[in-house]
């Protein structure tokens, strides 16, 4: 093993301007496709307020993405779990066709009224796109497993607008594997370039700024204990729900286009005989209320079970801004049992549940500053380590759950 210092500089010089290239590629390229989808994102959405009728054509809808993906995608069906698997065990660059497939499918799920989120399309258009640059560049395998982190990180970054989060939530996924701290720097660089990329094209995020927290006083931390056992409890059965929802989809049906198919039908179903749109989508409107206002317990348990339809029956889409949905609207119903402030409560939850369900509570804590402020720092890391804690073993993120990586141990 070399030190830096047997290395002349001129090597050092070159190996650092690839690196600034290559990471500047990928945040461009990350960047971009993530302002391309939000944009189409936001006026899918819009439009779909707009006309309540095209609910009815969900269930054609999910036909159109199981046949996409049935004749076109099976080798990228796999998702963010294909990426961190090939992060892990590198055996063949991931295929272009990747980063169309899941946008043109997350915006038809959104389009027809799906419960779905955002993180994973942007995570998997910046993870395809940057493996990309392996064969050209010739990249050794510890070279390509880094700008798939890359990929990863400008992804997250791009479409939350948080690149602190987005740098140290690629690293936490993989860090259960072989972590090189090599790919800290390069993960630096996409992230705040993907960041800045996509505020170039004129994409601005969510605003969730929250005024002061209160004191962190020893009572405030055992009523933020408290509230976090129940947010770590909701990612556990989140998770639980997905999977148990998925496997009977499976069995009930075995040609796997007609399954989103029948999710389609059991979610319109529900959005018509509920008459509200408040389930579905990203759910931004409601997230926001939740800071402002106490809101009903039935909120988080309804958009679990929507979107565990949606995506167990095999639409696609992310699952964090629904996390953040639930998280959000718990903690803002727990504050009728939790003498702490709602719009506190819902902060938490907002990250806490998402740290359990993903397993990155060191990256939820920085969202939760990026997002909230600073001053929301201590009651955040105490949240999300506690709902870390009672969330379970797995993860939405099955190629790194802890229970299989205890069988190959």
């Amino acid at each position: 093993m070399k030190s830096l210092g047997q290395f002349p500089i001129s090597q050092i010089v070159v190996s650092s301007l690839k690196w600034l290239v290559i990471c500047s590629t990928i945040g461009l390229l990350s960047g971009s496709a993530s302002a391309l989808f939000l944009t189409s994102l936001d006026w899918v959405t819009n439009w779909r307020e707009g006309h309540f009728w095209i609910m009815a054509f969900l269930p054609v809808a999910g036909l159109l993405i199981g046949l996409l993906y049935h004749h076109l995608g099976k080798e990228v069906e796999g998702g963010n779990n294909l990426l961190l698997s090939e992060v892990q065990s590198p055996q063949k660059t991931i295929p272009l066709k990747m980063a169309p497939l899941v946008l043109i499918s997350t915006l038809i799920t959104h389009l027809f009224g799906g419960s779905a989120g955002r993180e994973g399309t942007a995570v998997q258009m910046g993870g395809s796109l940057a493996d990309q640059l392996s064969k050209p560049l010739k990249l050794s395998i510890e070279d390509r497993r880094i700008i798939l982190i890359c990929g990863i990180s400008a992804g997250f970054a791009s479409v939350f607008g948080t690149p602190f989060a987005a740098i140290v939530f690629s690293l936490e996924l993989i860090s259960i594997g072989k972590l090189s701290v090599r790919a800290v720097v390069p993960s630096v660089l996409s992230a705040f370039t993907a960041d800045l990329i996509c505020d170039s094209w004129g994409i601005y995020h969510t605003s969730y700024r929250l005024g002061l927290a209160p004191a962190l006083s020893a009572i405030n931390v055992i009523y933020c204990c408290g509230a976090a056992i129940f947010f770590g409890l909701a990612a556990r059965y989140y998770i639980a729900l997905v999977d148990v929802i998925s496997r009977f989809a499976k069995r009930l049906i075995a040609y796997a286009p007609l399954r989103p198919a029948l999710g389609g039908i059991i979610v319109a179903g529900a959005v018509f005989a509920l008459d509200t749109t408040k389930y579905i989508g990203l759910g931004i409107p409601t997230i926001i209320s939740a800071f402002k206002t106490q809101l009903p317990p039935y909120d988080f348990l309804l958009k679990m079970v929507f979107t565990a339809v949606t995506l167990g029956f095999g639409f696609k889409g992310g699952e964090v801004t629904p996390l953040f949905f639930i998280g959000a609207t718990l903690g803002s119903a727990l504050s009728i049992i939790i003498p702490l402030p709602f719009s506190l409560l819902a902060a938490i939850g907002f990250v806490a549940v998402f740290s359990g369900a993903a397993k990155t509570p060191i990256a939820s804590t920085l969202m939760a500053m990026e997002l909230f402020g600073i001053e929301y720092g201590m009651f955040a890391t105490i949240a999300c380590g506690v709902a870390y804690y009672f969330s379970g073993p797995t993860g939405i993120y099955e190629a790194y759950d802890q229970t299989s990586m205890n069988k190959t141990k």
